[in-house]
């Protein structure tokens, strides 16, 4: 450990540490924590340019330009500019990917849930001729066909 007298000619006996006191250390806590939420606003700010579809490529690469050469007025700007939009560009995403994994279960699920009884006795049907159910399973699968209808 380097002693203060070395480095600025103060008391010779005294130890230098990171934080000399508490107001050091909760400073730095301080810091930390603005500098973590800066960090996560950064992230959304860049999720939401990217996301955006009212924006072209050009624009998309102005903003994040912007974004690195001056980081705190940049999100600022990016903020009090299309901040306003940021709530219903997330809604419109999620919205998206909600409907986009109810197609995928149903297409994986064999797309009973929106075929019509009909179509269900049809294809129980060529089952049934293929010899891969027996009339009893045929029987059941038919009336339980008709009795969603």
């Amino acid at each position: 450990m380097a002693l203060a007298a070395d480095a600025v000619g103060g008391d010779p006996g005294r130890v230098i540490t990171v934080f000399d006191d508490n107001g050091s250390f909760l400073l730095a806590l301080f810091e930390f924590f603005i500098f973590f939420a800066w960090f996560m606003c950064l992230w959304w700010v860049f999720g939401d340019l990217f996301r955006s579809k009212d924006l072209g490529g050009g624009a998309k690469t102005l903003w994040v330009i912007f974004i690195i050469i001056a980081p705190f007025l940049g999100m600022f700007v990016y903020l009090i500019a299309r901040g306003h939009g940021m709530n219903d560009r997330t809604m419109e995403a999620q919205q998206e990917m909600q409907q986009r994994q109810a197609e995928y279960i149903k297409s994986v699920a064999g797309g009973s849930a929106g075929s019509s009884a009909a179509d269900e006795i049809a294809s129980a049907k060529a089952l049934l001729d293929s010899g891969a159910i027996t009339q009893a399973e045929f029987d059941q699968i038919k009336a339980k066909a008709l009795a969603s209808s």
